[in-house]
């Protein structure tokens, strides 16, 4: 019996690397399982947060055929072949009495003896300046201490919430329902949390979000029922700082008293790390901790103006590698067999070295991100995504505003005399192209959007990331003349040529694979795909990695 996969991403860091597993999915490195997604936060507004919730909402809409079948199915071995099922929880610190520490702490009916013993034990752990009184729906900026207490408290609120029954929201049924199912497979489970160590609420979640889980279940079952921590496999990224923003203005920190200073982010990994290390209920409930780094740091701060932003809807950061890094430690902790896992008694710190150039640069493989074992797949699954990505938006001008790259797919393999997938819906197919565009590109008023392939890439340079140069025009018109056969660093791998030698290489290679989508050999197998936009997607999957010359 294959383990239920569970995903937890806290905070904004974790929001953005569980973007990078989206599109993992995407490219179909998670076959035939259903993954059950949390997305955890203080707030509610985020704009990594919500770009990543939109993104799972466009993935179930590639995968879904109609109202019968929302979300699809798990298959194997095509697009999208993973069933993801996502849940919203977030603390809701929106109201008056629930903006600020101190207000939160701000007891009834105590007598003036009792309310002073109170603040004092408040004045004790929480500059009563500062920590106290800073504004609470943008997160812990990087007060741990306060964040761990806060999150907790929030999980557990929510929980008693469900449990009376009574003006139960939204997000509070979400949790419920996420712990629900974990409660019922709780033999069989594998948790994974995305969060950073260097910042406020990942930081501060990683360590109570087992003990969270137990309790709340507890509370809303009943006194007798527990989670056995014993039986659920919990790992964990603990991602350091890879990235910096500007100091804030003096004038800043007057108006919002506390603001994360990325001065600091060096000595709050340290400082995290070494709490991990000695606590006992981290050590032992989580099995593998993923420690992430990067050598160099991007500033987020960089062109902009104005306050530093470490939170709600501006905050929409570019997608990074250590991201991507992050999503592969949730891969290779969900691939690893249970029984190792069963006998790591306390918890295991893993970490994965990369190949360097003669200056220092990188060089990143399949196998840089997923090991020796799955390296080829890992190349060949994410170079047919962005094949197909340069053949919808370039090839047939899906990234083009107003312009439905694979309806015209469909009208040119209709005029190569292949109809088979001639009555796949107009919607259907648009769908296909908005999610090729968050990974990829598109053209908005004459200028490049870049998505997140594109993104990872940039933040890669001057290293190598898997594909050629080619593989990353980022002007329009060399997009529009872009060769999909032509990604991958390694030449074995590229589409070969066919027909008249008077065409230009990209489309005798684009040649190649219309005569392979046209064989009869490419065609999907059921367990690839049902309906037809499944088995559109197969097919095409199909002829792509065949095109590729794999041997996985």
């Amino acid at each position: 019996m294959d383990d239920k996969l569970f995903l937890i991403a806290i905070g904004g860091t974790g929001m953005r690397c569980l973007e990078s597993f989206v599109h993992l999915c995407a490219a179909g490195m998670f076959d035939n399982r259903t993954i059950q997604i949390l997305t955890l936060d203080t707030d509610q507004n985020n704009g990594n947060k919500t770009r990543v919730e939109d993104l799972i909402e466009l993935y179930n809409k590639v995968k879904t055929n109609d109202a019968s079948n929302q979300g699809g199915a798990p298959r194997n071995n095509t697009f999208f072949s993973a069933k993801l099922n996502l849940y919203r929880f977030f603390t809701d610190y929106s109201k008056p009495g629930r903006m600020t520490l101190s207000a939160l702490c701000r007891t009834n009916n105590l007598n003036q003896k009792d309310s002073a013993d109170n603040q004092d034990l408040t004045d004790l752990f929480y500059d009563a300046e500062t920590v106290q009184d800073f504004k609470l729906d943008h997160g812990y900026r990087a007060q741990t201490h306060l964040g761990s207490m806060l999150m907790y408290h929030g999980i557990i609120e929510a929980a008693a919430s469900v449990k009376r029954g009574q003006n139960v929201k939204q997000q509070e049924k979400e949790l419920y329902e996420f712990l629900e199912l974990l409660s019922q497979n709780a033999a069989h489970a594998r948790v994974f949390v995305f969060g950073s160590v260097f910042g406020g609420t990942g930081a501060s979640s990683i360590p109570v979000i087992p003990l969270a889980i137990s309790e709340a279940l507890t509370i809303i079952k009943g006194g007798t029922h527990q989670l056995n921590l014993n039986s659920v496999l919990f790992g964990s990224t603990l991602l350091t700082d890879y990235f910096t923003f500007g100091t804030p203005t003096q004038e800043q920190i007057g108006h919002d008293r506390v603001v994360a200073d990325a001065k600091n982010f060096a000595l709050n990994s340290q400082a995290a790390l070494s709490f991990y290390e000695e606590d006992p209920s981290v050590r032992n409930t989580y099995k593998r901790m993923y420690h992430i780094g990067w050598p160099t740091k991007v500033n987020y701060s960089s062109g902009r103006e104005g306050d530093v932003i470490t939170g709600g809807a501006l905050q929409r950061n570019a997608c990074h590698i250590a991201e991507l890094m992050s999503a592969c430690a949730a891969y290779d902790f969900f691939t690893t067999p249970r029984d190792v896992l069963e006998n790591i008694t306390n918890a295991q710190y893993v970490f994965r070295t990369v190949e360097t150039d003669d200056h220092g640069n990188l060089i990143l493989s399949g196998k840089s991100f997923v090991g020796e074992k799955d390296g080829v797949k890992f190349e060949n699954k994410l170079g047919a995504l962005l094949s197909l990505a340069h053949v919808i938006l370039s090839k047939f001008h899906g990234a083009e505003e107003g312009q439905r790259g694979t309806k015209r797919l469909l009208d040119y393999l209709d005029d190569a005399a292949f109809q088979e997938y001639n009555d796949l819906e107009d919607a259907q197919a648009d769908e296909i192209d908005n999610y090729l565009k968050e990974f990829a590109y598109k053209f908005l008023n004459g200028n490049v959007e870049f998505g997140w392939i594109y993104q990872i890439n940039k933040s890669v340079e001057p290293g190598k990331f898997i594909f050629t140069s080619e593989a990353f025009k980022t002007d329009i018109q060399s997009l529009k003349n872009i060769d999909p056969g032509m990604v991958l660093a390694d030449p074995r791998y590229h589409w070969q040529k066919k027909g008249s030698i008077f065409s230009s290489d990209a489309d005798r290679r684009f040649n190649t694979f219309i005569t392979i989508v046209k064989n009869p050999d490419t065609l999907p197998a059921d367990s690839q795909g049902v309906t037809l936009k499944e088995r559109f997607l197969a097919h095409l999957y199909n002829a792509i990695t065949d095109a590729q010359n794999f041997t996985e």
